[in-house]
């Protein structure tokens, strides 16, 4: 894997690092509205970005679109940005997502850097080098495998956070302690989100990183084991497109609801034990509450599923676990399993 991922101990120097690797004739840092208000000032006096041109697209996964996409290429085009410019993406997963889709497709690629400042981008959205856009009502349906050279997790940028965006990167790291360790796992069941401590955090941060990007290398392009990342998204990207049309909720929650079906599945399918599935879907239910679907959603929300781009001749593809660290790919289940599942979520 060409990306270097450093876990910050000094912003400035470690920001001074990465762009003498990464030659630039033109620097451009692409935020959003909100990490311009409250990301930018804590690295735009930094000497290394003292001739940086800013690129600011609206907030929020509802503009992570082809407007938006646009809107960074023509920033790009009027800045002068050539083959060999460069761009730091600053900001939560829309914007590492997106800027990395705008930076791999320009001039056919310039170098990027992700500096994620939420959670979730953190653990999630800036390391494993998957770019792209929303498009047609569906997410990320549009975009290219493509890493950055660098990616720089500061936990600095957490304070900046609300206690909802905390709970929508953490379901990340949640995910990553199933598909990894019964330590890491404990660890993270029994950890006071309310009161977060971020040192401690910190510390998780980096081995939740080093679990993705472990499955990454072995994994580039997601033809096998990297479709362990995917636990709790069948049914969470469902979740998330359903509530799109109604009252969006972050990723990060989704996916904690998402991998309340998709272990219960586990539970009936593959032999994961209850009583750790019943540890973690209270620790969901304790932070991210429930999603008020009910039974007339579920054909909906099957329909959703068959849009996931991990399906196989329009049969749904799940993970299952068979055990905390066993990971089974390619799953699959009934319609009749399916809501039963769905049930489990409503009622269990």
């Amino acid at each position: 894997m060409s990306q270097r991922v450093i876990i910050s101990t000094h912003l400035e120097s470690e920001l001074v690092t990465a762009l003498a690797e990464c030659e630039h004739d033109k620097l451009f840092v692409l935020t959003d509205t909100t990490t311009q208000e409250l990301c930018l000032p804590v690295i735009k006096n930094f000497y290394s970005l003292k001739h940086i041109q800013v690129i600011t697209i609206p907030a929020s996964d509802s503009h992570k679109d082809i407007e938006s996409l646009m809107m960074v290429w023509k920033g790009l085009q009027e800045g002068g940005a050539s083959r060999h410019s460069c761009m730091i993406n600053l900001g939560g997963g829309m914007v590492t997502d997106l800027g990395g889709f705008a930076a791999s497709t320009f001039k056919r690629g310039i170098n990027f850097i992700n500096i994620p400042t939420t959670l979730l981008a953190m653990v999630d959205a800036s390391v494993g080098g998957k770019t792209g856009i929303n498009f047609g009502g569906l997410k990320n349906e549009v975009g290219v495998f493509n890493d950055s050279k660098y990616v720089i997790l500061d936990t600095e940028f957490l304070k900046t956070l609300d206690a909802e965006n905390i709970c929508s990167g953490y379901a990340e790291m949640l995910k990553h302690g199933l598909i990894s360790t019964e330590a890491m796992w404990e660890e993270l069941v029994s950890f006071d989100l309310a009161n977060p401590d971020l040192k401690q955090l910190q510390r998780m941060v980096g081995d939740s990183v080093k679990v993705k990007e472990r499955i990454v290398e072995l994994d580039p392009h997601e033809k096998g084991i990297r479709k362990a990342l995917n636990l709790g998204h069948t049914f969470g990207h469902a979740f998330e497109s359903w509530a799109l049309k109604r009252k969006p909720i972050l990723h990060g929650y989704a996916v904690a609801f998402g991998l309340i079906p998709e272990l219960y599945l586990s539970v009936a399918k593959t032999g994961f034990p209850t009583d750790k599935m019943r540890q973690t879907v209270t620790f969901i239910k304790e932070y991210y509450g429930t999603l008020n679907i009910t039974c007339d959603d579920y054909d909906e929300l099957i329909e959703l599923m068959h849009h996931d781009k991990k399906n196989q001749n329009g049969i749904i593809n799940f993970t299952m676990l068979g055990g905390i660290g066993d990971i089974r790919i390619n799953q699959t289940a009934t319609t009749e399993e399916i809501k039963e599942a769905l049930d489990f979520f409503r009622e269990g």
